[in-house]
């Protein structure tokens, strides 16, 4: 993220880690006088779209010249052309498979939502939840009728961007904690409408440079459910049934 310069980030200076307990931490910038987000959150709003604009531009940029550059391997000047990420990335303690995919869809519904689903039912064997997943994966597809093949070109995501992990110091705003891949531009905005959410500001800034697609909405709720069902993970029976919940309803849409 600190790559594009759209956004201001902390520094990451190195990372250590304890092979013999598998612990591991990264040494980072220390910005003074941060603060909760307030006055910043119109321009967090631009600085996110551009951030999802950058690799967009770029593969718009180099799609004109003789030689393509296909998908990299990081996130400097390399257009990448699929969803995903170069290693395992965590939001909160587990680690999310990012095997590069060429199809969001099949990606998001696979590597995020029914991983989440296995990993809850390992921990608790919920019938409901077996049941509502079976039928949800099957109108997944429907959600993204408005987009045809090229519409959903991968953008770099923050990924976990609630307003626990957003600040502000009184020149810019700030974001840190990520849980970064290649995605949908749509994902980044879901968390960031509940736990907290973001204001109209914010998101009024944001479309103002992305214009707001058809089927956002209910696409948010679909992308939100990822985050429920992590929590559901993470923390236990009190996220059930928020995720059942939006399961039932995604299921009649």
């Amino acid at each position: 993220m600190a790559a594009t310069k759209t956004v201001r980030v902390p520094k990451a200076y190195f990372a250590i880690s304890d092979h013999q307990s598998t612990k591991s931490a990264i040494v980072m910038e220390y910005i003074a006088n941060m603060k909760s987000l307030s006055k910043g959150s119109q321009k967090l709003g631009e600085s996110l779209a551009n951030l999802h604009l950058h690799n967009i531009n770029l593969g718009k940029r180099l799609s004109k010249q003789t030689n393509w550059v296909g998908k990299g391997r990081d996130e400097n000047n390399e257009f990448i052309s699929e969803f995903g990420f170069h290693c395992a990335t965590c939001c909160g303690s587990i680690p999310m498979v990012n095997e590069w995919h060429n199809d969001w869809v099949a990606f998001y519904a696979r590597f995020r939502l029914e991983d989440k689903v296995n990993g809850v039912l390992e921990n608790c064997g919920d019938r409901e939840l077996r049941e509502l997943w079976s039928k949800l994966q099957i109108v997944i597809p429907n959600f993204f009728k408005d987009c045809d093949d090229n519409q959903i070109v991968p953008s770099l995501l923050h990924g976990d961007l609630w307003s626990g992990n957003a600040g502000e110091t009184d020149e810019t705003p700030v974001i840190f904690d990520p849980s970064s891949f290649y995605g949908h531009s749509e994902f980044d905005l879901a968390i960031a409408r509940v736990f907290g959410g973001f204001g109209r500001r914010f998101f009024d800034a944001y479309h103002s440079v992305i214009k707001k697609a058809s089927f956002f909405d209910k696409r948010c709720e679909l992308y939100e459910l990822f985050h429920y069902l992590n929590h559901w993970q993470h923390f236990g029976n009190s996220y059930r049934s928020q995720s059942i919940n939006i399961m039932k309803r995604l299921c009649k849409s």
